[in-house]
């Protein structure tokens, strides 16, 4: 597969505000996907929050396996870096917003000491498709940030008020200009953070098969009927076995794999394969 890599005009100017926008900030929440925590970390937006308030958000992880997120908070705990566990659509918001208050608490103490209180404003950030809008929709309570499972629906900064004296500001998610590693870019193209139509959807696929099948072969072989000797076969033949085994076919008896690509990926990313982590700490 040709190097992925994607980061369209949007991004380059994202960058630019956030640089301008974080200097106005109380503190900064990231996103990053619980399944992938180290590959969905962009090392710019991570720069962009430095000297400030900030802490981490695992997000998506119901979709993960629980017990590789905990040792992925052990391990930014270790560096020193708070960290939470949070399932945007199901999670409980007092978890997000006991961090929150604890990281806006310097600038609260510093107007109250001037007989003010203070409206903290906290800055949400990270790559495409890691649920930012979602999540602040949580906290608030309502849909008032746009929320989409495609990436690049969010193009532009929006504050949205949480309570009385919090606001966040939704941002658009970013990459980093070149995705050296390309181990991590086709994580994160499995996860959805890079738009398909860049890609080979059929190839993606038969990569997401390879990989699925050493992490949950079990799973994985039930969920596209596939046999334990498909890891070892082409793309193309593997993706041939799944129409088979799932009736992706055309007249005649053919393999419709482009079907069969775009639903691998679209089942992969909506957990019908099972709770499932793509890399480990001890991996990065």
């Amino acid at each position: 597969m040709p190097d992925i890599n994607w980061y369209p005009g949007h991004m380059a100017k994202t960058r630019r505000i956030l640089i301008d926008q974080v200097k106005s900030v109380d503190a900064v929440i990231e996103l990053c996907d619980a399944r992938a925590p180290g590959a969905t970390r962009n090392p710019d937006l991570i720069q962009i929050a430095k000297g400030k308030n900030h802490f981490l958000v695992l997000n998506k992880c119901d979709l993960a396996n629980d017990t590789i997120t905990r040792q992925w908070i052990n391990h930014f705990e270790k560096q020193g870096i708070s960290c939470v566990r949070f399932q945007s659509t199901g999670g409980k918001a007092k978890d997000i917003l006991s961090l929150i208050q604890k990281a806006a608490q310097p600038a609260v103490e510093r107007m109250k000491a001037r007989g003010a209180n203070k409206t903290v404003r906290m800055m949400v950030i990270g790559i495409p498709n890691v649920g930012k809008s979602t999540f602040i929709n949580k906290l608030r309570g309502q849909a008032i940030a746009k929320a989409s499972d495609r990436p690049g629906v969010t193009r532009t900064n929006q504050w949205v008020k949480v309570g009385p004296f919090l606001e966040l500001l939704d941002t658009p998610g970013m990459l980093w200009p070149k995705l050296e590693n390309q181990k991590n870019a086709e994580i994160l193209a499995f996860l959805g953070s890079i738009r398909d139509q860049i890609m080979d959807s059929e190839e993606l696929a038969g990569n997401l098969i390879k990989l699925l099948m050493d992490i949950a072969p079990k799973e994985t072989m039930a969920r596209f009927r596939i046999s334990e000797e498909a890891k070892d076969k082409s793309i193309q033949e593997i993706l041939e076995e799944a129409c088979r085994g799932r009736g992706w076919l055309l007249s005649g008896a053919r393999c419709d794999t482009e079907r069969a690509a775009a639903l691998i990926l679209d089942e992969f990313r909506g957990n019908k394969v099972g709770k499932i982590s793509l890399e480990k700490p001890e991996e990065r």
